[in-house]
This record gives C-alpha cells, sequence and structure tokens, in this order.
C-alpha cells in the first residue's frame, strides 16, 4: 500500500478531527468516545511545533511598557467547521490561561513547545446527596453570588511537555482547566468539538477555587501536596466570575500548511 508522504500531518489531524467528532453528542458514552479517539490521539501525540511552522519564543524578561501592553496568550485559527475548531494557543512566560469550562464539548491539547500545567476540575451539579450546604467562604461571598457558586471536583494535576500525549476533556470529564506556562514561553494545539458557539448555550465560564475559613495553614499545605498527585481527586468550591482582567488573548496569524475539511 503506497505511504501518503505528502499531505501535512496538521491536514491529516483536521481530517480526522472531523471524522471522529462528527457523530459524537454531549451524551455520548464514555467508552464510544475513547474508541474514536484513538486514531486522532495516534495522530496528535505525533505532531510539532515544525509540522506548524511555529518555533519555540525566547524567554523575555523585559518589563518595559510594550510587554506589559501585548496579550498574556495569543491564539493562531487553523480551521473551524460546525463539528470542531483547531488552532494553536501561544503563551508568554509565566502567562495562564484561567479557570474555564467547555459545556457539551471534547476537547484535545497537545504541547508543541514548553511546558503547561494543567489542573482539571469537573462540576458535581448533579451529585448534590453528600451535602448541600456551603462552608463559610473566606473571604466571603455575597449572598447574591451564592447562585454562581459549584460544588466541583479536582481530578488531576498534571504538567505537560512536547513528549507528551495529548490532554483529554470530556462533556462529563475534566471539562473545566486551567492552563499555566511553566518555566518560559509554551504553545500548544487546540482542539475542541463542537466550537464554542453562545448561540447554542457553548459559551465560556469562567470560574476561581474559593478558600473555606476554617481552612488552616495545616490544612493548606495538604491541600497544595494533594494538588500534586496526578489523578488525585479533592471536592471544592468553584464561584463563577467574569473573565478576569488581566487576561485577554490577542491574534496572530498562522504560518503553517493550509488547511481544508
Amino acid at each position: 500500500m503506497p505511504r501518503d508522504n505528502k499531505t501535512p500531518l496538521i491536514q491529516k489531524i483536521a481530517k480526522q478531527a472531523y471524522t471522529t467528532f462528527r457523530g459524537l453528542s454531549a451524551n455520548s458514552d464514555n467508552e464510544v468516545v475513547e474508541d474514536k479517539l484513538n486514531g486522532l490521539i495516534s495522530l496528535v501525540t505525533a505532531v510539532r511545533a515544525s509540522d506548524v511552522k511555529i518555533a519555540p519564543r525566547k524567554n523575555n524578561s523585559s518589563s518595559g511598557a510594550a510587554e506589559l501592553q501585548s496579550p498574556p496568550v495569543t491564539y493562531m485559527h487553523i480551521c473551524e467547521t460546525e463539528v470542531f475548531s483547531m488552532g494553536v494557543f501561544l503563551l508568554r512566560s509565566g502567562a495562564s490561561i484561567p479557570l474555564h469550562d467547555h459545556p457539551g464539548m471534547n476537547g484535545m491539547l497537545k504541547v508543541l513547545y514548553g511546558k503547561v500545567n494543567v489542573r482539571c476540575f469537573d462540576k458535581l451539579e448533579q451529585n448534590l446527596a453528600v451535602t448541600t450546604v456551603p462552608p463559610v467562604f473566606d473571604p466571603p461571598v455575597p449572598p447574591l453570588q451564592m447562585t454562581s457558586v459549584w460544588r466541583a471536583v479536582l481530578r488531576s494535576v498534571v504538567e505537560y511537555s512536547e513528549n507528551s500525549g495529548p490532554c483529554l476533556l470530556t462533556p462529563v470529564r475534566d471539562n473545566l482547566h486551567q492552563i499555566d506556562a511553566v518555566d518560559g514561553p509554551a504553545a500548544f494545539l487546540d482542539i475542541l468539538a463542537p466550537p464554542y458557539n453562545s448561540d447554542d448555550g457553548r459559551d465560556c465560564h469562567y470560574y476561581k477555587v474559593l478558600q473555606s475559613a476554617l481552612e488552616d495553614e495545616t490544612d493548606a499545605k495538604g491541600h497544595q501536596e494533594q494538588q500534586g498527585e496526578k489523578g488525585k481527586e479533592e471536592e471544592v468550591w468553584l464561584l463563577e466570575i467574569p473573565q478576569p482582567e488581566d487576561f485577554w488573548c490577542g491574534g496572530e496569524s498562522y504560518p503553517g500548511p493550509a488547511v481544508s475539511v
């Protein structure tokens, strides 16, 4: 069988993403999702910065006005259909993409250069039997904001590099995450299916982790130790917030091979 050596890897990924996610829905069974994802995971695992014609950025330690005014994160749009969107996020040294959700969406994140730390959470909206009364928070949450407080679970805290496999999310697992650049600039390929669309109820919401007033320094230390363990699950409370003022995302031209689906 002849090999397809002429088609760019990013084009193969786009075609496979379309095939993979076309038949999935928010109610798809987890096992079905995993089975369909295997081919796409294999392709995405192999992608590198050179496949999209980008190179690692230098760590700019300047604190001048230009640095302060430039966006902490930029996005290179590759392609978008009604089934999925794909692009590259580039994070400056020390930059973070705040904790946010992906309503009814599947997703895949693959580091192209640098390292990122990803904290994954899930809301527990359907699991109110354990406790229905939230603790007292420090600082206190105003009564009108209590309707925006959610019980959740911290699923994992994992560091990814270009040699790591992709980080996955589904509508019901690891759907909320925060992404932090580690030890310098970083970039990652991002695939979301279906794309964000506020008209279809897929708008991006931001959150912050609340701290109980009863949590003392010892508890906080134990909390940090737990976060460092992959797969360690811990119940937390999240407050839905507006987009943080210190976060915004700029745009950059995509320099890689043209993609069509």
